[in-house]
């Protein structure tokens, strides 16, 4: 009786039984804050969901490995890693692709992407970091030991900069428009290497056969939150600029970077016989390979999963 006393506050109330959590992790990243504005909206119920604020891509890829966090919001090539790694990763929400919001920060007296050599790069340990570094010497014409690669999480860019600690930075929204105001400039960004960096919502396989309605509750908030700040910008924009650390007008401008994808896009990337997704995953691991970032092909026949689409079954 005793025994029974004492778990009974942990026992549900009228024979409910609790929700499983589905934990999604997520780094500070312009194109992932509908998530966020749509848990400030009242969108989630924090019973089903809970967005985990991470320090980097690398701390969501450890902890979806581990199964710490069942869903993380990613770069396709990172998904693509982890899914060679042996995580059954799919990815069932296509947020955007980068169209200038990946860039790459300079010291004002470097003006030319030649003028790198012997430079010192900050950049995360990360496959997105790495590809825009090696598109970046693509385009400079150096070979990766002619800089200075200075490793790097997200969150230190700006202190290394003013820190002197680097000559340029691998960067993204809204750290370049950070760094921007620390009086570094843009040298090179992601509309040269146009439909490469694409950012996915990946959910472990398993997770989503146990939660399924947590995984539609949370690609339907994306939605409803990309809606509202389509129709009420400045609401919008008011609630995601201080998460971000920019004005509202920075953040404004930092939208113009990426191109987000709405439900009928998505149902063009991830639905049909030939997803679109699939394809641009070929061409990227195409990229990839010869820069070690892969090993093999990737299998990708079960990578896009349009099922938790509004309106898909």
């Amino acid at each position: 009786m005793l025994a029974m006393a004492a778990l009974a506050p942990l026992m549900p109330l009228g024979g409910c039984a609790v929700p499983p959590l589905t934990r999604v992790g997520s780094i500070v990243w312009i194109g992932y804050e509908p998530l966020f504005l749509a848990r400030e909206l009242g969108f989630y119920d924090p019973r089903r969901l809970r967005l985990v604020e991470m320090p980097s891509n690398t701390s969501s890829l450890m902890l979806l490995a581990t199964g710490d966090i069942e869903a993380a919001a990613l770069t396709l090539d990172e998904c693509l890693l982890a899914r060679e790694g042996g995580v059954d990763l799919r990815a069932i929400l296509v947020f955007d692709y980068s169209a200038g919001a990946d860039v790459v920060m300079a010291h004002p007296d470097i003006r030319r992407l030649d003028e790198l050599k012997g430079r010192r790069i900050g950049v995360e340990e990360t496959a997105a970091s790495a590809l825009v570094l090696a598109k970046l010497l693509e385009h400079a014409g150096l070979a990766p030991h002619e800089v200075e690669k200075v490793r790097l999480t997200s969150g230190r860019q700006v202190e290394a900069y003013r820190g002197k600690q680097v000559d340029a930075v691998v960067s993204w929204e809204p750290f370049a428009t950070q760094l921007e105001s620390e009086g570094a400039r843009r040298l090179f960004d992601s509309r040269a290497i146009p439909g490469l960096l694409v950012d996915v919502l990946a959910a472990r396989a398993d997770a989503l056969e146990e939660a399924p309605d947590n995984f539609r509750e949370l690609v339907a908030g994306h939605f409803k939150a990309q809606e509202h700040l389509q129709s009420l910008p400045d609401d919008a924009l008011r609630r995601m600029a201080p998460r971000l650390r920019l004005s509202h007008a920075d953040a404004r401008m930092a939208l113009q970077g990426i191109r987000m994808l709405d439900r009928a896009a998505n149902r063009d990337w991830l639905g049909g016989v030939s997803p679109r997704l699939g394809g641009a995953a070929a061409e990227l691991a195409q990229t990839m390979r010869p820069l070690g970032l892969l090993q093999r092909a990737p299998d990708l026949h079960d990578l896009a999963e349009p099922r938790f689409l509004p309106g898909e079954t």
